[in-house]
């Protein structure tokens, strides 16, 4: 009896050392570490943005009221007027 036990022992050993799914494992729970890290990452860049929504729409609701505009000017009030020296003014 000892001897059929140890050959089927030996025989799925050989037939598991043949196969990659064991490797394949790996590989995959590897990769689906890095898209755990990377969707981590991206909740993160979602949740700041939330934040941003949400500031953004007090400020469209105090805009309603009448209230001005607080904090920076937009760019285009910002940019300074250049003035072309190679044009002939006669």
């Amino acid at each position: 009896m000892e001897k059929i036990k140890n050959y089927f022992k030996r025989l799925w050993k050989a037939l598991w050392d043949s196969t990659d799914l064991d490797e394949r494992a790996k590989a995959a729970l590897k990769e689906a570490k890095a898209r755990l890290a990377e969707m981590k990452k991206e909740l993160a860049d979602v949740k700041n943005a939330a934040k941003n929504v949400v500031a953004q729409s007090k400020d469209v609701v105090d805009a309603a009221k009448g209230k001005k505009r607080r904090g920076r000017k937009p760019y285009y009030k910002n940019k300074k007027k250049k003035k072309n020296k190679n044009t002939n003014s006669n």
